[in-house]
């Protein structure tokens, strides 16, 4: 989701293949292909691969505990009781996936909505087994529960996130798209199918534009897309059968002509969109309350403080610790490494600013020569970024041994000491020096309403090929709308980045 992005409601209708296509003939909107297969198959294919995770997690748990799957015909009774116990929880776990809505269409490649719910089935599925079993005073073994729960977890996601690749990549070449016709007046309706064709990722595409109100010739074929009679709307649609119509903004006549217009499309299979003016709002934050037939929509207030960010320190301090056991003899070699090939210290030491503009001591591995800061200022002319960051693509300062550990992003392992102490998180927004927040905006402030993090948005976002001011929409964005959900996410599109060495010098 992108922060720049309006919040468009009901967005998501991947595929496998392009089965829909609308070209404009003359003004007119053509006929959209009956087959639907791809979205079906689509669901189909998530089904059975949420399955083999699922048996495959649950069976691999059996056997680190038993060492056996317990599919052998010589299987004692113990072991076969544990099969069955595996095969009630692999039902369970599949249909808390659908109760949950994680495969719903429009669900489906949207990123944290769709994790969201795979996160709510999983514990769904063993608070329902701890509940029974504590019930009927059924005793499992607890390190069958240690690996199966959060490997089956792990693995979907993972599945999901695969999936949703595949159906981006193919979404950039024009497939496994939605067909819509944009309604609204001409500068909603420009504004909306701009947004759509930039965000090729939610797979709706404009192919027909039906306008409310007076609108100026002008403005209309500078849009560049067949008109449609706003009266002749439903009809079209049917005739058509186009899949989406989406309002753009307000509606002459207002509630009751959008009331009537979902009237009209009820028996065309057409899905009604409303684009909301609640933009950088993730879909969570927003509730819908009706009263007295009276839509209101509540918006979560943002998560600064209290129990969740209690959570999100024990998650840090855990995730945190576990890594550094594992990376300890990378962290010792690449300490000994940096020490060998260049003069100075190993570590890099530099005051930022954290929660609430408190200061506090960063750490990095020293990828520069020593005296990096006091070339700084002849290197002014060279900065390729705006804003007050400051980057140079082939920096001169950087060491050899440097070089490598920025590209894979090596140089920040010391970080996870101020993870730690509680300075930073896992997750967050970019850490600023002192000189930048000296010069925010009021409303950049808000980055420091959290701690900032050795990876976030802006990490798996492009990283620097950032703008200044793409950086701040996206950090403002996690700080309204973070979740610990979304912190999963993120560290695994982090170290995916990471690989692949994506945006980084």
């Amino acid at each position: 989701m992108s922060s720049e992005a309006e919040s468009i409601t009901r967005l998501g209708m991947p595929g496998e293949r392009l089965l829909e296509r609308a070209t404009a003939v003359g003004h007119r909107v053509v006929a959209q292909p009956r087959r639907l297969g791809w979205r079906h198959r689509l669901v189909f294919a998530l089904s059975v691969t949420d399955a083999a995770l699922v048996i495959g997690a649950l069976l691999v748990a059996q056997l680190l505990r038993f060492q056996t799957t317990g599919l052998k015909a010589s299987t004692p009774q113990s072991d076969l009781a544990y099969l069955t116990l595996t095969a009630a929880i692999a039902v369970g776990w599949l249909v808390a996936l659908s109760a949950t809505r994680s495969r719903m269409l429009r669900n489906i490649g949207t990123g944290m909505v769709e994790y969201q719910r795979v996160v709510n089935a999983t514990f769904l599925t063993f608070g329902t087994l701890a509940a029974i079993a504590f019930l009927f005073q059924i005793d499992i073994a607890r390190g069958y529960l240690a690996v199966a729960f959060p490997l089956g977890l792990v693995l979907l996601l993972l599945g999901r996130m695969a999936w949703r690749g595949v159906l981006h990549r193919m979404r950039r070449v024009g497939r496994c798209t939605t067909g819509a016709i944009i309604v609204g007046r001409p500068d909603d309706v420009m504004r909306v199918t701009e947004e759509l064709r930039r965000q090729y990722r939610v797979g709706y595409r404009a192919i027909g534009a039906a306008y409310a109100g007076p609108a100026r010739s002008a403005k209309r074929s500078s849009i560049d897309l067949p008109a449609v009679e706003f009266k002749d709307l439903a009809a079209t649609s049917k005739r058509t059968r186009t899949r989406a119509v989406i309002i753009a903004g307000d509606l002459p006549g207002g509630n009751a002509t959008i009331r009537r217009l979902g009237w009209d499309l009820e028996n065309s299979n057409t899905e009604l969109i409303l684009v909301s003016r609640l933009t950088d709002v993730a879909g969570p934050r927003i509730h819908l309350r009706p009263i007295s037939g009276l839509p209101m929509v509540h918006v979560d207030l943002p998560q600064y403080s209290g129990f969740a960010h209690a959570v999100k320190r024990i998650f840090d301090v855990v995730v945190t610790g576990g890594i550094l056991l594992l990376l300890l003899p990378l962290i010792a070699l690449i300490a000994m490494t940096v020490r060998l090939t260049s003069v100075g210290p190993v570590l890099f030491r530099q005051e930022r600013v954290g929660v609430g503009g408190s200061r506090f001591t960063m750490l990095k591995f020293r990828s520069m020569v020593v005296d990096a800061e006091a070339r700084l200022a002849g290197l002014q002319a060279r900065n390729e970024a705006d804003g007050v960051l400051f980057k140079v693509k082939d920096d001169p300062r950087i060491t050899p041994i440097g070089r490598t550990l920025r590209r894979y992003s090596l140089d920040e392992l010391p970080q996870l000491w101020n993870v730690l102490v509680g300075d930073m998180s896992l997750v967050g927004p970019r850490p600023p020096l002192p000189a930048e927040v000296d010069r925010y905006e009021e409303d950049v402030n808000r980055r420091l309403l959290t701690k900032p993090g050795i990876t976030g948005l802006w990490q798996v976002s492009g990283r620097s090929n950032l703008s200044w001011d793409e950086s701040v929409k996206i950090d403002l964005y996690y700080v309204e709308n973070w979740s610990l959900t979304g912190d999963i996410v993120i560290l695994l599109k982090t170290a995916r980045a990471v690989v692949g060495s994506h945006g980084a010098y």
